[in-house]
């Protein structure tokens, strides 16, 4: 079985579903309120977990009822949690969100978190992983260990860039690169539409000229950028172009989405299958997600799912 350590980020969140985002001073009445775990990192392992694949999470929680809740619940899910870290001294990252139905968008305000200090056993780990994949909070960390590792010794990366990393300049020595289409515009801004439209794969949409240029982000062997409703596109290393449209659901939040989306994503990529049928697994995997308040209870696992995953070997 391929080794997999997550690496990031774990929170604990208090959802609210509402109308609208309330102006000033207003009170509002809250359809729903929810708690869940949450943190990119956490919910990608929870995802890929769920969807069969052995991990582990490397994160930091506090000596307190939310870190204890944290790892509880991750624990149910069958995450390996021997890197998950309690430090006494910390108050377990946590996150308020307003979810307007109104606005069919979310607001989130969350308490500032440390940067991640991976322990020896956690860096061993990391170290003797086949595939390790980071967060904002998990990728700082990880270059670090790895800046002085010959790449033939490294592990394979898989960088979630969905959140700000500033210190990710470019995704040099990463396997799988996994932005939002608005990250990847931000981080490659001089990009052109200089490149002719591509192929893509029946019943989905053509890969357009300007996502095509987007899609060359230096230095990463596999790019797949997510783009909300539209679904995502990708790169794969051969050069070849590919879109996977969004798969229609009933959405009540879309919170976790996308970190449904890596977990999924990974584990497709994992088990071996060409990327356009990754893409159209993790993309099937996220929408679903998005029929609960949280980012959690609806993440379904590989039997509910369409397209096909559970029948290609796990890797050795």
């Amino acid at each position: 079985m391929a080794r997999v350590v997550f690496v990031g980020v774990a929170t604990a969140d208090a959802i609210a579903v509402v109308d609208h985002h309330p102006t000033p001073d207003e009170r509002i009445i809250a359809d729903d309120l929810v708690h869940s775990g949450g943190g990119p990192a956490a919910t990608a392992a929870v995802t890929a977990a769920r969807l069969g694949l052995p991990v582990e999470l490397v994160c930091t929680v506090g000596d307190d009822a939310q870190g204890r809740g944290i790892a509880s619940d991750l624990a149910a899910e069958g995450v390996g949690l021997r890197h998950l870290r309690v430090d006494p001294d910390l108050r377990t990252p946590a996150s308020v969100v307003l979810s307007s139905r109104r606005e069919t968008a979310r607001a989130i305000c969350t308490l500032p978190v440390p940067p991640l200090q991976l322990q020896p056993e956690a860096r061993a780990a990391v170290l003797k992983a086949d595939w390790v994949h980071v967060d904002h909070l998990g990728w700082p960390a990880v270059a670090e260990l790895l800046a002085d590792v010959p790449p033939a010794k490294r592990p394979r990366l898989s960088v979630d860039d969905g959140n700000p990393t500033p210190s990710l300049c470019r995704p040099a020595d990463v396997q799988l690169y996994v932005p939002t289409v608005a990250r990847l515009t931000d981080r490659f801004p001089d990009t052109t539409g200089s490149v002719p439209e591509s192929g893509a794969p029946a019943g989905t949409s053509p890969v357009t000229a300007h996502e095509a240029a987007l899609l060359a982000a230096p230095g990463a062997e596999r790019v797949v950028a997510t783009d909300g409703a539209r679904g995502s596109i990708g790169r794969d290393s051969d050069g070849s172009l590919h879109r996977a449209d969004a798969v229609p659901v009933d959405v009540v939040s879309t919170l976790g989405a996308g970190d449904v989306f890596h977990g999924a994503l990974l584990t497709a990529v994992v088990r071996g299958l060409p990327l356009p049928r990754a893409m159209a697994f993790a993309g099937e995997a996220a929408a679903r997600s998005c029929r609960a308040v949280d980012g959690r209870s609806a993440i379904p696992s590989r039997h509910e799912l369409t397209a096909p995953c559970g029948e290609v070997k796990e890797s050795e």
